[in-house]
């Protein structure tokens, strides 16, 4: 029903009462702007059904006689997800019009390969939350060292340099996320250990406590870091999620969380030292937190989501 439509379902509850009233059908029909044909279908919808009849109803209808046979359906399907083949392919294969191949996929959403589980050709089912704290993801990402003066970032990639540059080693960004707000802590760690896991989720779970967030549910990988008792003691009889075997889609907001720290905080610019880039991780995640706009938020940043008055600071 479009905003200017004659008859909404309100303006048909008029129109049936005034001719209930007596009132011969084409006189009411140009007092509501419509056809004598219309005002009397709606009229015997509403004799034969009553106010149900008044409602409403798709314009889709119940058969298709020329709709694609169930069995062709399920060969697209299984060469879709087989071979995550595309419609032109699929249709020389089957003899099919690639239009009709495509309308066969968008019908059971496998019309795009990013809704699609690589290894599996199955259909993505995200995880979806409905309030702050129902589950919070958590990961650890190795980042290298950045050596005194810079690294090769800084100076090339040249065969002088590479002999020249310390082995400074690695860090470990660890960070967790709410599904819900995307609210995010990370730190820059030594190592990626439990007890380091352990102490790091203590510090995450106060930062949530502090904006009102209480955690319910823990989602990690099957790392030995995440499954050991020091990070089990840790959680604090939180329930502690894990990700099926090689299933990091499972894991996806902190993954993308990843991503976004790689390309707005660690290589954004170059820096000098490996201190300079850490102590620009907290100014970064004020940004994230409360200024940046998420297109899965409509556009709000995580503190406006939690709708907590003053924290937008």
């Amino acid at each position: 029903m479009h905003a200017n439509a004659r008859l909404t379902e309100r303006g048909r509850r008029i129109l049936v009462d005034r001719i209930a009233e007596g009132r011969p059908i084409s006189h009411v029909a140009a007092e509501m702007g419509v056809s004598r044909t219309t005002a009397t279908r709606w009229w015997r919808r509403f004799q034969d059904e009553g106010p149900a009849g008044l409602a409403d109803r798709p314009s889709r209808p119940r058969t298709c006689p020329h709709r694609t046979a169930a069995p062709l359906e399920r060969q697209v399907l299984a060469l879709r997800r087989a071979r995550k083949l595309g419609p032109a392919r699929i249709g020389s294969i089957l003899g099919m019009p690639t239009s009709t191949v495509h309308r066969v996929l968008t019908r059971h959403r496998l019309n795009r390969l990013a809704w699609i589980d690589r290894p599996s050709g199955e259909p993505i089912r995200r995880i979806t939350t409905s309030a702050p704290g129902e589950l919070v993801h958590v990961d650890v990402k190795k980042l290298g060292r950045i050596p005194p003066g810079g690294g090769w970032r800084a100076f090339g990639r040249s065969t002088e340099m590479r002999q020249g540059v310390l082995r400074v080693g690695f860090d470990y960004v660890h960070s967790a996320i709410d599904a819900h707000t995307r609210l995010a802590y990370s730190e820059v760690l030594a190592d990626e250990r439990g007890p380091t896991c352990a102490q790091f989720w203590a510090r995450a779970a106060a930062f949530f406590a502090g904006h009102g967030v209480e955690v319910r549910a823990v989602l990690s990988d099957n790392a030995r870091n995440y499954i050991g008792h020091d990070f089990t003691r840790a959680l604090g009889g939180v329930e502690h999620r894990r990700i099926r075997p090689y299933r990091p889609q499972t894991n996806g907001k902190i993954e993308r969380f990843n991503r976004t720290l790689l390309e707005e905080w660690a290589y954004v610019r170059t820096y000098r030292s490996n201190d300079e880039r850490t102590r620009a991780l907290d100014r970064y995640l004020h940004i994230y937190n409360h200024h940046r706009g998420h297109t899965a938020l409509g556009g709000r940043a995580p503190i406006d989501a939690l709708n907590v008055p003053g924290q937008h600071i």
